[in-house]
């Protein structure tokens, strides 16, 4: 007897109210011609202040495949993407964004290469002029500094957007982090990968919810999660200042012995302070960035609190994601 499979979608959903209709329709639209499979979409409202959850809701009553987690407040969307692999319980998990810029017309061909062996599906993006100029530099720039400095080299263009093996779901579920950095995460547990290439389309519903200064702590995020090189970087900054400090202490001193007393110099000193007091400040917020992380993992709080939990015959509430989860 042939057992079918099963294919979990995960969507987190932050005040996306007016467009979740529009989202299960496309959905549903596009896994009504994938034969073959049983489907559930799991769709996380990350403590929405809008008409979220009751769209959510009103999708649910029509369609028995859509699961709601209602999380007890925002969490961010790396904290509701975990819930939602945590409560999937599909042989494969593809997380998707609610604005449908990830075109779900792809999932077709995850799914192919995940029955031809592949265990991670990953979607690249060729074309992203769907977004702005300077978004498009920065992630640029961030992959590339991002992947210098780690030993865990993120994919470029590369989102959230992908197919993951159940094998692949145990390992992140072992992953304790409670500050998580999803695409360093994806990346670290491996497995055997194939990407496939699609072209970003603009947002569908809503607008983006990552400012410019969230993209930043986001990146700084990534940095910290994945590589201590910026602390070896100041360690060496720190040991260059003190040999070019130490010889020219030696030449004021061979200068002084020669020439005598030399009262000039006011202006050089003040500059010399200045550069070091500021260069140590910086040295001081690097290692503040990581002893931060530290104290925040050391409370060892759950990632996500479930307020409840509605799905056909199981509404549920108060659940926290630990990290032995299965």
């Amino acid at each position: 007897m042939t057992v079918t499979k099963k294919i979990s979608l995960v969507v987190p959903f932050y005040n996306e109210g007016g467009g979740v209709h529009s989202f299960a329709r496309s959905i549903a639209a596009i896994l009504a011609a994938i034969h073959g499979y049983d489907f559930e979409i799991i769709c996380i409202d990350d403590g929405s202040k809008d008409t979220t959850l009751q769209e959510l809701m009103q999708v649910r009553s029509l369609d028995p495949r859509f699961t709601v987690l209602e999380l007890s407040r925002n969490f961010g969307k790396e904290a509701a993407m975990t819930a939602g692999i945590d409560y999937a319980d599909g042989d494969a998990v593809i997380p998707i964004d609610a604005d449908l810029q990830d075109p779900p017309e792809l999932i077709k061909t995850m799914i192919a290469h995940w029955e031809q062996g592949a265990e991670v599906v990953l979607a690249k993006r060729v074309d992203r002029s769907s977004d702005s100029y300077l978004k498009r530099k920065t992630a640029a720039l961030f992959y590339r500094f991002h992947n210098t400095l780690s030993g865990v080299k993120i994919p470029e263009n590369v989102g959230d957007f992908r197919l993951m093996d159940r094998v692949v779901v145990k390992a992140l579920r072992q992953l304790p982090e409670r500050q998580r950095f999803m695409k360093g995460l994806f990346a670290w547990v491996g497995f055997k990968t194939v990407t496939v290439e699609y072209k970003r389309e603009a947002r569908e519903i809503g607008i983006t919810k990552f400012s410019g200064w969230k993209l930043w702590n986001f990146a700084l995020e990534g940095i910290t999660s994945f590589s201590t090189t910026p602390l070896k970087i100041m360690t060496y900054v720190g040991a260059m200042g003190t040999l070019v400090t130490a010889c020219y202490a030696l030449y004021i001193v061979i200068r002084t012995l020669v020439h005598g007393v030399d009262v000039p110099g006011y202006a050089s000193l003040l500059v010399a302070i200045l550069f070091t007091g500021s260069l140590q400040l910086v040295g001081i917020g690097i290692l503040g960035e990581y002893i931060g992380r530290i104290y925040m993992e050391s409370k060892q709080r759950p990632v996500y609190v479930v307020r409840k939990r509605y799905a056909d015959g199981d509404d549920s509430g108060g659940q926290l994601r630990y990290s032995d989860n299965e």
